[in-house]
């Protein structure tokens, strides 16, 4: 498998427009993107610094993955998502290696990535996502 780079860090916010003012008005981040995942349930912004994006996601259902999530854990770092060349290649490599996935194939995410994640208990605790 080989990962070229850390695509973003996933950060699961209750309420994306208090989340996007901080990063803009604070860290002075411009938000270059908003999109609703519909299958995931999720309400997504984008902000770059250098190669490396930051995601935010705020739940669109009470039920959906981030609203658990908040509710277990409380708002926070929810993945890391790598950048990998072939995400086909590296989930059959990872399934060979009986590494537990939750994605056995990808899916479209955010941005129109190719997405695929690992199971936290794969990787300490860590949601791992796979995209390109």
């Amino acid at each position: 498998m080989e990962l070229t780079q850390i695509e973003h860090i996933g950060i699961a916010v209750k309420n994306l427009d208090e989340s996007i003012e901080f990063y803009e008005n604070v860290l002075g981040l411009l938000c270059y993107a908003v999109e609703e995942v519909k299958d995931q349930k999720v309400k997504t912004a984008f902000f770059k610094i250098g190669e490396t994006k930051i995601e935010l996601l705020e739940s669109t259902e009470p039920g959906g993955p981030i609203s658990k999530f908040i509710e277990k854990r409380g708002e926070g770092i929810h993945h890391i998502a790598f950048k990998t060349k072939d995400i086909k290649s590296s989930l059959k490599e990872l399934e060979e290696k009986n590494i537990h996935l939750i994605d056995e194939h990808p899916r479209k995410g955010a941005e129109g990535l190719n997405i695929a994640f690992l199971h936290p208990k794969a990787a300490n605790g860590v949601l791992i996502e796979l995209c390109n």
